[in-house]
């Protein structure tokens, strides 16, 4: 039983994006070493989840209820620490990945890297061509599913051996010096598949109702407001338009990362500069089926 490294997300009914990440984590460190906490405790999270760590919390609407996540999710990476090397953290749709050039497993990659660091894998939002993707994601998404935009905001600081506080959101943490290892990405699957987008973002719309309150006045993210939504078929088609680029060497987004490393003002946070990236990659065959 391997005490390399541990995973922690929260998750509230998003089926689809917890399969993903069961079989990404569960398969790659073991479903022992997976914790989940089930935002209300809902029957089908719990049995999805089976095998794992999984801590039920009452799942009542709230207009703090970010804050209040990451409030949870530190305490519970801060604990977790004394016991792993490596703990990663995130949202359950994001998951970290090794790429499979490296010829071995995420474990044996962490296992080798220095201790009391945080490092941040390069954000990838896998994109769902819907003028040229039309195989529906039955498994694995890697396969179906080969096109990718960068996404700065996404190269989050997830993967922890140092004990800092992590920003609400999981953008920033605490930790002054960058550590964004080459064979290290953070996939996004957000936009992964159009019908499940739909279907999510009605949930999320359908919470932010309930709470009663507008974006100004809860601590949530902007895009979970139907306010903000636009018009779902057209923000799909959009990718399209997105320029492709050549090959997949991304050495050149690292080194922006690094050469804009700062203090986040007077927060005691520090970040990076995440500009928007127009273009599109398609990710080479080696990643196929990898989740």
């Amino acid at each position: 039983m391997q005490s390399v490294v541990a995973a922690v997300t929260m998750v509230r009914d998003d089926a689809f994006f917890l399969k993903a990440w069961l079989r990404h984590y569960g398969e790659t460190l073991g479903r022992e070493n997976c914790y989940i906490v089930n935002h209300g405790r809902g029957e089908e999270v719990a049995k999805l989840a089976e095998g794992c760590n999984v801590i039920g919390i009452p799942g009542d609407p709230h207009p703090n209820f970010d804050m209040k996540r990451w409030r949870l999710l530190n305490g519970v990476v801060a604990g977790l620490r004394s016991y792993y090397n490596h703990v990663i953290v995130g949202d359950v749709d994001e998951l970290v990945v090794l790429d499979p050039e490296e010829g071995r497993g995420l474990v044996d990659y962490l296992a080798e890297q220095p201790l009391r660091r945080v490092l941040t894998p390069l954000g990838l939002e896998v994109i769902h061509r819907i003028d040229l993707e039309e195989q529906a994601i039955e498994g694995q998404i890697l396969g179906p599913r080969r096109h990718v935009r960068l996404a700065p905001h996404y190269s989050k600081p997830c993967v922890l051996s140092l004990g800092t506080k992590i920003a609400r959101g999981g953008h920033f943490t605490q930790a002054s010096k960058l550590f964004t290892p080459d064979p290290l990405y953070l996939f996004h699957l957000k936009f992964c598949d159009f019908g499940t987008y739909v279907e999510a973002m009605d949930r999320r719309n359908a919470v932010t109702e309930e709470i009663g309150v507008g974006v100004k006045e809860a601590a949530i993210g902007r895009h979970w407001f139907a306010e903000a939504r636009g018009e779902d078929r057209a923000l799909f088609e959009g990718f399209a338009a997105l320029p492709m680029q050549e090959g997949f060497d991304l050495a050149w987004v690292r080194k922006r990362m690094k050469r804009s490393w700062k203090a986040r003002g007077e927060t005691g946070y520090w970040q990076f500069d995440r500009p928007d990236y127009d273009q599109q990659y398609l990710l080479p065959e080696r990643f196929s089926g990898l989740f």
